[in-house]
């Protein structure tokens, strides 16, 4: 995104601001969304606008709407509850002079939201910092499980639908575009090894057993805001809030949180799950959620990590396989490095599967 600030101002003029706008400048590290804080004349930065990356969220009307619904009820289950200083424990955002919540330039799409102040956010993960999240996204999701089925609408659709992963990683090694597939043919059958096993989630959901819920879908630990005594604020980064299974917002955790090496480690003797930061997250999440979970969502949940880690093993591969046309890579073989080290952390969630099942039990 290159906008002078000229044509920043003239975007921010469309919402109702207090105050005149005189400066927009680069914020945060967000990999999807051209973010923004901006200053207004007497010297603060109270607001936040974003570009919204229209590409990825290709319904910016249901996108929004989404956002509307959820920041709404999550207000109002707030002042039932009686507290106080929402304006800092859900996001704010502003409707646009033609009352929709976002601006649309000719060619992209914006958004202003109001800045939550004294609020920080995390990138280290501790057992401390993972407790904490569990009780976020787990008061998160317990706010938001009253809100009736069909409401909201898929703003990436089939984001964590396994069977349709696997469809396209099927797609792709019968096609083998760039001529790859030779080389890893043994990683292909251990996918396709535990291919029926990862698709439970849709097989117990056609049966009437397992619910969609309202999730989260992006649950990491700087997806959270912190007030300055290090207790949760309020989740942000609410695009791929959306119906979903209840393994997706831990497994993601899971994930990504509970990997003792990186996302791309080169090294997979680094690769592992971290077992204190999963029982301190599921004990955080367990406290907020367990009054809506049924007892099969709450045996399911270890399962959740090693179907995330599975999916993401899945999207990896198939983009390697494809030729890097999806993910963006630093190297030619990055999508394969981080395939292998996503596989090696789903073998080490095999391996501690017994373990984290009967941490469940005392909530069963």
């Amino acid at each position: 995104m290159v906008k002078t600030k000229e044509e920043l101002l003239s975007i921010l003029s469309h919402f109702p601001l207090e105050g005149k706008a005189i400066s927009a400048e680069p914020f945060g590290n967000g990999h999807i969304n051209d973010t923004l804080k901006v200053t207004t004349g007497n010297g603060e930065a109270k607001y936040i606008l974003q570009r919204i990356n229209h590409h990825i969220f290709t319904n910016v009307d249901m996108l929004q709407q989404n956002i509307h619904i959820v920041t709404r009820h999550i207000r109002r289950k707030l002042e039932e509850r009686g507290e106080t200083d929402i304006d800092r424990k859900v996001l704010t955002f502003l409707s646009a002079d033609d009352n929709k919540l976002y601006y649309f330039d000719g060619e992209n799409y914006w958004r202003v939201c109001l800045m939550i102040p004294r609020s920080k956010s995390y990138e280290e993960v501790t057992p401390e910092k993972s407790f904490e999240a569990g009780l976020a996204f787990g008061d998160f999701q317990s706010m938001l499980a009253d809100i009736p089925e069909g409401t909201l609408g898929e703003t990436i659709p089939n984001f964590h639908n396994m069977e349709f992963r696997l469809q396209q990683f099927r797609d792709a090694v019968e096609a083998d575009p760039v001529g790859r597939l030779a080389g890893v043919k043994g990683l292909v059958d251990e996918i396709e090894e535990r291919a029926k096993g990862m698709c439970i989630q849709e097989m117990l959901y056609r049966e009437g057993r397992l619910r969609k819920r309202v999730n989260h879908c992006d649950t990491k630990v700087n997806n959270i805001l912190f007030d300055e005594a290090g207790k949760v604020l309020c989740v942000i980064d609410l695009d791929t809030v959306m119906p979903g299974f209840v393994l997706s917002d831990i497994g993601d955790f899971i994930r990504t949180g509970a990997n003792t090496g990186a996302e791309d480690d080169k090294d997979l003797d680094n690769v592992g799950v971290n077992m204190p930061i999963f029982e301190a997250y599921t004990e955080g999440y367990m406290e907020k959620a367990k009054s809506f979970l049924t007892s099969l969502e709450i045996s399911m949940l270890p399962y959740g990590g090693r179907l995330l880690t599975y999916m993401q093993t899945v999207r990896f591969f198939t983009d390697y396989i494809n030729g890097d046309t999806y993910y963006k890579i630093h190297y030619p073989e990055h999508n394969l490095v981080r395939t292998k080290a996503q596989f090696k952390l789903l073998l080490s969630l095999e391996d501690h599967a017994a373990e984290m099942d009967n941490f469940m039990e005392q909530w069963l």
